[in-house]
């Protein structure tokens, strides 16, 4: 991992040690702090100002216009936390919660609504005093009792992920009104005091005598957070508007940042017309996901003249895994001689040549582009882990780490697709009339869905292929309600996704490879994942005491599920290409750890006066309306 260097700033343990507790013969340490991380490293201490990737001498005001960072092309709903409706981008912005995460830590958190927390050290509980000025956007107070509320209901009526990331909450009570003790269950309980500190909180008041919460509406949430719903048109756009009583703005957690008076959400039928929409000045800042129009669709005169500016930006949080997802929840995917076959088929080097401009790199890893990918043979730490599993895993986990079949991508390589021939032979299957067919006398057919055009494009190459081994193929492109319809019950044969993991990988791994969540409506683990090797992997890295224990058992995780083919792997690139109108001021230090570009903009930069006034001069930016 690449992260920028901590050398010049001296890394501090801030916990406090608050009270000891005994219990029988066992001495108890409990910790008070103002901060929390997976291993009790913390960066700033208990008196810092600002984070250091924050200008605190921002100025505030101006309009920022940004695509939605999700892949949606609509929106339904302004209800984010349950299963009902598409939600608008960018709701985030109208809730606090109990601690905010630094952007250049890999997993530490500071007090925002709560102004500390204690702690015993096998984690089994967390309290948290909450800061008495906390204020819900219509005044009302912010108290233990909302924090209660919030958990209970996404416990109860929550969207499936947040039932699955809250099911070792065994109690939260409000001890007064400005503090509130969880109680944990299980074994995995290292980041369970972090996942409720990430918790948006809700009004109890407002849910329980105004709005019901388990519904889609467009009827604005009441929150606590730094922005509120300025206006929202179904499908085509959601403002937000910064709010001027926050109560919080003056925090150091918050210190430069909110600097937009008006944060736009712009949503587009597709990728080429929002690129359109960007050079006409309809919006501010977009990241290129796309290679062809990152290579041939930036010669315009806005950049020419230097309106426009065009970068790449390195990215330092892992890449994640990104491939064609096959579901093993389907007979035909069940045999790993099946899967192996698909990967043996895909030539990512021609396709990368030929169609993505060189400008990806083969995902070969559940964590590429950080150091919990695996690399060369396992270590004897890892061994350790997998060998408990040695007639339950492939044996190549056991030797170097996953590689996919290579090509130099100068031709249509034919080698790969008669290795994959005789692994179909192999599980069965043999040709008849064209079509490769099974003991059964099932013909072998496969429905990629993707959810947009550029993706089924790309896969035209590989279509093509798997034809020529007998494999009934199509790509069934779907409109966005229709793609989370059939991810919710899991109705597909192979779907497109990318999922992306933190520097400290948990509970979530459960939800994207765990058995249990296999058979759950709505969970991420796309591939249907049942095996308990994995499982018991899965437990290691939510249960490392250290980061060196974290890298080992995500490494070996990395291992099994990788060589067991539930997944093509596809590619990854590193970076971000971003084109944005040249009117913004940025921070002097760039934060190193964040969910997408997207975000820093609209928390971090702001409108700079003298490029703003340039901009306005040369080249006065269209009227924003709702495209």
């Amino acid at each position: 991992m690449a992260g920028r260097s901590l050398s010049a700033v001296a890394v501090i343990c801030a916990i406090l040690i608050a009270h000891s507790a005994f219990a029988a013969d066992n001495t108890v340490t409990v910790t008070t702090s103002h901060g929390i991380s997976a291993f009790g490293d913390l960066k700033y201490p208990a008196d810092f100002k600002h984070f250091d990737y924050a200008n605190p001498a921002a100025p505030k005001g101006g309009l920022v216009a940004l695509p939605d960072p999700e892949p949606r092309n609509t929106f339904s709903s302004l209800n984010p936390f349950v299963l009902r409706g598409i939600p608008a981008g960018g709701l985030d912005l109208l809730f606090d919660s109990l601690m905010v995460r630094s952007l250049d830590e890999p997993d530490a958190m500071y007090g925002l609504i709560a102004k500390s927390i204690t702690y015993p050290a096998d984690r089994s509980w967390a309290i948290f005093d909450l800061r008495p000025e906390a204020r819900f956007s219509d005044g009302s107070p912010l108290t233990a009792g909302d924090v209660v509320f919030t958990v209970e209901t996404l416990q109860a009526k929550g969207h499936p992920q947040y039932r699955a990331m809250l099911q070792d909450v065994a109690h939260v009570e409000a001890l007064s009104p400005t503090r509130v003790k969880f109680t944990f269950s299980g074994e995995n309980r290292r980041d369970l005091p972090m996942v409720v500190a990430a918790l948006p909180i809700f009004s109890k008041t407002y849910y329980t005598t105004a709005k019901q919460f388990d519904l889609a509406t467009l009827t604005p949430p009441l929150g606590s957070g730094p922005y509120l719903v300025d206006k929202a048109e179904l499908g085509r756009t959601i403002q937000y508007r910064r709010n001027p009583d926050y109560w919080a703005r003056d925090l150091p957690v918050n210190v430069g940042r909110h600097n937009f008076d008006v944060i736009r959400i712009e949503y587009f039928p597709d990728r080429g017309k929002a690129l359109e929409a960007l050079k006409r000045g309809y919006y501010d800042f977009r990241v290129e996901w796309t290679s062809k129009a990152w290579a041939r669709g930036y010669d315009f005169s806005a950049l020419r003249k230097g309106w426009v500016k065009r970068e790449t930006i390195r990215d330092h949080m892992p890449a994640g895994l990104q491939g064609l997802f096959l579901n093993t929840r389907r007979k035909k995917f069940q045999d790993i001689r099946v899967r192996k076959a698909l990967t043996y088929a895909f030539d990512f080097e021609r396709l990368n040549r030929t169609v993505l401009y060189g400008l990806y790199k083969r995902c070969l890893s559940l964590f590429a582009n950080s150091r919990l990918a695996a690399e060369g043979r396992p270590s004897k730490a890892e061994r350790a882990l997998l060998d408990p599993f040695r007639d339950q895993l492939p044996p190549e986990v056991f030797g170097p780490a996953f590689t996919a079949p290579k090509t130099d991508g100068s031709r249509d390589n034919r080698d790969h697709l008669d290795e994959a021939a005789a692994l179909l032979r192999e599980a069965g299957y043999t040709l008849r009339d064209g079509k490769l067919t099974g003991p059964d006398g099932q013909i072998l057919s496969i429905d990629f869905m993707v959810d947009g055009e550029a993706s089924a494009k790309l896969l035209e190459t590989y279509v093509d292929r798997l034809k020529l081994l007998g494999i009934d193929t199509s790509v069934r492109l779907v409109d966005a309600g229709e793609y989370q319809s059939r991810i919710t019950t899991h109705d597909y044969d192979a779907v497109e996704a990318r999922f992306t993991l933190g520097l400290t990988p948990g509970a979530e791994l459960q939800q994207l490879f765990g058995s249990e969540a296999a058979g759950m409506p709505d969970q991420p683990n796309l591939a249907g994942i049942r095996n308990p090797a994995i499982d018991a992997l899965i437990r290691d890295v939510i249960t490392a005491k250290s980061r060196t224990d974290l890298v080992t058992a995500a490494r070996a995780l990395d291992r099994a599920v990788m060589w067991n083919y539930y997944v093509v792997p596809e590619w990854y690139s590193g970076n971000y290409n971003v084109a944005y109108w040249d009117k913004f001021g940025q921070p002097k230090t760039m934060p190193t750890y964040f969910p997408h570009l997207n975000w820093v903009v609209r928390d971090l930069w702001w409108i700079d006066p003298e490029k703003q006034a340039r901009l306005d001069l040369e080249h006065p930016l269209p009227q924003r309306e709702p495209n």
